[in-house]
């Protein structure tokens, strides 16, 4: 019998490593794939390659930061293929206007222009400091965070940033979605906070809510139990949509 497809979507530089603890506890009942974007540059690209790459029939998707992103793609260019959504450490906004947007193209820039002069590792280890709950800095999560982002290539990286820097507001996107959905982060998430997330929440009708304590923007690995909780209470959900106001 054909086990169901779990897509793990992830984010910007990551590998299947961002997903290991998951894949490890769910690839018994789900054939678990880990998509590759290659040297696409547009979040839409990337929706489209997931989408013809992956197994014919209902798909539960998962997105991890830009992986969330991608799955909002998803849902706007294939919406039938989509059985359940699970959203985390991510968030709908666009780059902001103005002086806030120019200083995080300038920001992402500044770490491309490390990962060109020094190397993935020595940008790695600069961008990675706000991306894990500060008792986590020096630990074996922060060095396997770092040794995900050395094996990706600045050419890559480049690529990555340019499809980031010019991705749509999916907010109008939110209202659409009718399946089962878990929206996760951790507390202390600096790039996409939780405040990001009650909005996707309220907005998503009969969405589950999850909030991570002790956890940064990497909940996959930091919290690797607790998120394999969720993501398995999330696939046992019934498929059929659920009332709006069964919040979790």
């Amino acid at each position: 019998m054909t086990r169901p497809t779990l897509l793990l979507l992830p984010g910007l530089m990551c590998d299947r490593a961002v997903w290991a603890a998951q894949i490890e506890a769910l690839s018994s009942r789900f054939d678990c794939i880990v998509p590759h974007y290659g040297m696409l540059n547009s979040l839409a690209a990337m929706a489209a390659q997931v989408l013809r790459e992956a197994p014919a029939g209902p798909l539960a998707v998962a997105g991890h930061s830009m992986g969330g992103r991608i799955a909002f793609e998803m849902v706007a260019q294939a919406p039938q293929r989509i059985e359940r959504l699970a959203l985390l450490d991510t968030s709908t906004h666009p780059l902001p206007p103005g002086e806030e947007g120019e200083r995080e193209r300038a920001g992402r820039h500044a770490l491309l222009e490390i990962a060109r002069a020094q190397g993935m590792r020595a940008m790695a280890r600069e961008w990675a400091k706000g991306m894990v709950h500060p008792s986590r800095l020096d630990s074996p999560v922060f060095d396997a965070v770092l040794d995900m982002f050395e094996r990706g290539t600045p050419a890559a990286f480049a690529a990555q940033i340019e499809a980031l820097l010019a991705r749509r507001d999916a907010t109008d996107l939110l209202a659409r979605i009718a399946v089962p959905t878990l929206v996760l982060c951790g507390r202390e998430d600096g790039w996409s906070p939780p405040s990001r997330h009650e909005f996707m929440h309220q907005r998503i009708a009969g969405s589950r809510l999850v909030i991570l304590e002790s956890c940064g923007h990497m909940s996959t690995m930091e919290r690797p139990e607790a998120v394999t909780a969720a993501l398995a209470d999330w696939l046992a959900a019934p498929g059929e949509p659920r009332a709006a106001t069964a919040r979790g």
